[in-house]
């Protein structure tokens, strides 16, 4: 195993797992299906993973062809609800001896696993034995799964937040090139101009974006806008390093990017104003793709627009980790690392539900680029901006919540400079907490 991990979460974890709460985790542990002790063939693969809905029958698809494929090899996935839930069972079932042998993390939440030995390191060559050598996938999103030296996630997809936008309305408002796609905005003055050009031209609401009953979206538009600026963002010490100018002028254009049409909206309102034609833009995550592609008119998508000088987005990435096994039955390993091979050279299915996929061949195909808007948004998976590292930040975590709270005292209202004062308080509330690792 690459690094040296301090047993520290591991033992708690165990402690908390096999203590006074075991009779509490464990119905909760056991609910999760068979696990990896409980397999005896070395191709009766354990996946666990959390999606459901079209993510959930378009992985069953891609299950069922690495069956047909590799004769013997016989994935078993469980399905388990999005959140922290999933992530408390997870570190639960490495930690006390019942972990499967693959699983879905965001790659987010790597900080919050990968230092307290929760997760064990992938084999590259093995993977390119079959058949995903490392230059086939995004090395930009390779990367952020590395934790000293060791590659403890490997990323499926990238799911960033971008555009969407009705080309027809855009066509006429004349902010569309002649291919279609939406005419660089450089600036946050530019885009607010041009905001007000497409409502007072259409008639219609500018972009929109739902905020308000969510406990993500507004962080993801900040941390993405943030991320362009280059500003320091360091969680690594005792107090925030940031640079509250950066974070100030990101959130002034916040207030303005917002008013007056999203003062008061949420999530399923903005969907409904740009699914119903009453805004012809949108910022959102590209896994609604496929609910706006049955809008009924001409979709188009972009990476989220440059506007405070690099270009950067919010992102994360779906990942396979290996749950830390302190037996590895090396057999049952390989066959982890053959289906996930497998699965990723099947990601032309994954792409349908609007992610991007990480395996380079896939991308590049003839046939991803015609799967639309999805091929235009790709450029994307270029820039992705995750979440700054720590252990309590990441997808679904009360960090992103709390975020999303502060931010939104300034859309309702509150000046720019108090907003973040009110997000480094929320800082310095995470990190007076113990590191648990």
């Amino acid at each position: 195993m690459a690094g040296s991990f301090s047993p520290g979460r591991r033992a708690l974890l165990r402690g908390a797992l096999f203590g006074a709460s075991a009779a509490a985790l464990a119905p909760a542990l056991s609910a999760c299906g068979s696990v990896a002790g409980a397999v005896s063939s070395e191709g009766d693969i354990q996946f666990w993973h959390l999606f459901s809905g079209g993510d959930g029958a378009l992985m069953k698809d891609m299950l069922v062809r690495a069956r047909e494929r590799v004769p013997g090899l016989r994935p078993e996935d469980t399905v388990l609800e999005w959140g922290s839930a999933y992530y408390t069972k997870l570190a639960m079932a490495s930690a006390g001896g019942r972990a499967p042998d693959v699983a879905i993390m965001h790659m987010s939440r790597l900080a919050g696993y990968a230092p307290g030995g929760l997760l064990d390191p992938w084999d590259l060559d093995l993977l390119a034995e079959f058949g995903v050598p490392r230059k086939a996938v995004n090395p930009k999103v390779l990367e952020l799964g590395r934790y000293e030296g060791g590659q403890y996630a490997l990323p499926l997809d990238t799911h960033p937040f971008v555009v969407f936008y009705d080309r027809d309305v855009m066509d006429r408002a004349r902010l569309l090139d002649s291919d279609g796609q939406l005419l660089p905005m450089e600036s946050p003055e530019n885009f607010l101009e041009v905001s007000d050009k497409l409502r007072k031209d259409t008639g219609k609401l500018g972009p929109v974006i739902g905020l308000f009953a969510d406990t993500a979206q507004a962080w993801r538009m900040f941390w993405g806008l943030y991320s362009q600026t280059g500003g320091e963002f360091d969680l690594s010490g005792g107090k925030p390093v940031v640079d509250r100018d950066k974070m100030v002028r990101v959130v002034d254009f916040f207030k303005k990017l917002t008013h007056p049409d999203c003062r008061s909206m949420d999530y399923p309102a903005a969907i409904a104003a740009f699914t119903t034609k009453r805004s012809p833009f949108i910022f959102s995550g590209e896994w609604e793709s496929p609910t706006f592609r049955g809008a009924g008119f001409d979709l188009g998508a972009a990476p989220m627009p440059t506007l405070f000088g690099t270009p950067a987005t919010h992102a994360d990435s779906h990942s396979f980790v290996l749950p830390h096994q302190d037996d590895v039955d090396e057999a049952r390993r390989r066959s982890a690392h053959q289906m996930v091979a497998e699965i990723l050279k099947s990601s032309l299915t994954w792409a349908e539900a609007g992610h991007i996929p990480a395996y380079l061949p896939v991308v590049e195909s003839k046939a991803y680029g015609k799967l639309q808007p999805q091929s235009s948004y790709a450029p994307a998976a270029d820039h992705p901006a995750l979440e700054p590292p720590a252990w309590f930040t990441g997808a679904g975590s009360d960090f992103q919540a709390r975020m999303c709270g502060a931010l939104l005292t300034g859309v309702s209202g509150a000046s720019a400079e108090s907003t973040v004062k009110k997000m480094l308080s929320e800082l310095d509330f995470f990190l007076s907490k113990p590191n648990p690792a």
